[in-house]
């Protein structure tokens, strides 16, 4: 008996929530058919007891008919539970029903946060990229404001210093901001054409940002709305990047004269850049073309005796010097130097600059009484407005014996070649003595005691030779090698050797910051 409870409570729990709810209906059903059988018999007992007061087993009657009621409560009960059943499988099969709701949402969720990881990686790729990308932006930014903070040109500083000068080796530059002095540039020192562009050494590289600034605009202040395109173009030609420049330029003239007409200031201005651009590029026509129309543009609106009108001037005059017209060139540089004269002053230093340009452009003609009075006059302005030790007294010095050794005058050269030398030595070491003596005046003994064992007086013992070695100036180095190779052409190979090894070691001094002395 216990055993058959047990399989059927087994069996009961073995069923599914389908099938005891289905269970469950035919019980409702076997239990509302007792329920009515139950009342209709407790009707019909009720009616006997009422037809009859005092029946004889009325104590009979009672008693089934409380057993009945008490079964049709148990029924009622039954039904109530089984209704509740009924409920609770409704309820259960709702909450499955969500159950699977939740789980396809929860699926649907797991593929969009897997969608969502491989948009995040992506997104990090592309933010990475970006952020190096703006790393290099923020450097290119850095690099174009190096102008920023320029509010006006001044006029013949900035012009005359570069718009004569081309960019050759750093030990080999001899002057400072006029067209290049060739001797310096020869190892025997002497034999020069003075053919402009037709040395190597002559040869065109990309002007220095703050030298191509400069010569555009001297006396006129660049207006705001170009300051931005006139950094980015002299930026881009500096570093030789003529195919981004030429169009920077050419964009921004065709658009100053839609709004500003051609007969404008600032056209002229970016006709300037743009000439100095083309003159880089050899493009000397185009360039020249330029420069004529910025002039005629800028004596017309500014004044003929605008500083700005002689920076033009000027920049022409380089342009027809490096191309071998001098005679075309001279009037040009003239008239600058009158300009120049008549808004600065005969002795302003400005005005030395100029007189530099022109000497040079005298001594290409071979025009050297002109030569040595123009160079002594800048050498004068200098001297008294500068100082002697101003670097452009010595660069001056060395464009005049440049300008004496192309007559054969060696002596006037020799005494201002040593002059460079003394005033360098003595402005870095003191007064001259026995103990201290200039570069120079070492290699003269050298060359009177060459005959002597070598070895008895090393180097290192002229306190001049190693000292002159350590200044660090091109001037100086350029000065060294001049005298060097005067020396060379007047048959004194000792002495010329020495300077010459010591402009060496001064540049391998100035390029790796040690120096040892040979002994």
């Amino acid at each position: 008996m216990k055993s058959k409870k047990i399989e059927s409570i087994g069996r009961m729990t073995a069923l599914t929530q389908e099938e005891v709810a289905s269970h469950t209906r035919t019980v409702v059903q076997g239990l509302e058919a007792l329920r009515n059988e139950h009342n209709s018999i407790l009707n019909g007992i009720n009616s006997t007891l009422a037809s009859s007061h005092h029946p004889p087993d009325s104590n009979v009657i009672s008693e089934k008919a409380g057993i009945i009621q008490k079964s049709l409560d148990q029924i009622e009960l039954g039904l109530s539970e089984a209704q509740i059943m009924l409920a609770l499988a409704s309820h259960l099969q709702t909450v499955e029903a969500e159950k699977q709701k939740l789980r396809a949402q929860v699926r649907r969720l797991c593929q969009e946060n897997a969608w969502l990881r491989d948009e995040l990686a992506s997104t990090q790729q592309k933010l990475q990229a970006s952020e190096q990308h703006v790393a290099q932006l923020e450097e290119d930014k850095k690099h174009l404001e190096f102008m920023s903070t320029i509010k006006k040109y001044d006029a013949d500083v900035q012009d005359s210093e570069s718009s004569m000068e081309e960019k050759k080796d750093k030990s080999d530059d001899p002057v400072v901001d006029l067209f290049p002095d060739d001797d310096a540039e020869d190892r025997a020192g002497l034999k020069r054409s003075g053919d402009f562009g037709s040395q190597a050494s002559l040869a065109m590289s990309p002007t220095p940002p703050s030298q191509f600034a400069q010569q555009v605009n001297a006396g006129y202040e660049i207006p705001a709305r170009l300051r931005t395109l006139h950094n980015l173009v002299i930026q881009y030609a500096s570093q030789g990047r003529y195919e981004v420049a030429v169009p920077l330029c050419k964009q921004a003239l065709e658009d100053l004269e839609k709004t500003s007409g051609h007969d404008h200031p600032d056209v002229a201005t970016m006709l300037n850049i743009l000439a100095l651009v083309y003159r880089d590029q050899n493009k000397f026509k185009e360039a020249a073309n330029l420069l004529n129309d910025a002039l005629t543009i800028r004596e017309k609106t500014l004044g003929e005796n605008h500083p700005a009108v002689a920076a033009t001037l000027n920049n022409l005059a380089v342009l027809y010097g490096k191309r071998g017209k001098y005679k075309e060139a001279e009037p040009l540089c003239k008239r600058a130097l009158e300009i120049r004269e008549k808004v600065l002053g005969r002795d302003h230093p400005d005005v030395a600059k100029q007189l530099n340009n022109l000497a040079l452009l005298c001594q290409n003609q071979g025009k050297y009484e002109e030569v040595e009075r123009y160079y002594q006059r800048a050498l004068e302005i200098y001297e008294t407005k500068l100082g002697p030790d101003d670097p452009n007294v010595a660069k001056t010095k060395n464009n005049l014996a440049s300008a004496y050794l192309k007559q054969g005058k060696y002596k006037e050269a020799e005494i201002l070649y040593k002059q460079v030398l003394t005033r360098a030595h003595e402005r870095e070491f003191g007064a001259i003595d026995g103990d201290n003596k200039p570069i120079w005046q070492v290699a003269e003994e050298r060359e009177e005691n060459k005959n002597k064992v070598k070895d008895s007086a090393p180097y290192g013992e002229y306190g001049g030779w190693h000292k002159a070695a350590k200044v660090d100036s091109p001037t100086v180095t350029t000065t060294l090698k001049n005298l060097g190779a005067l020396y060379r052409r007047q048959g004194k190979y000792e002495a010329a050797e020495t300077l010459e090894d010591c402009a060496i070691r001064s540049r391998k001094e100035t390029e790796t910051g040690k120096f040892n002395v040979r002994s």
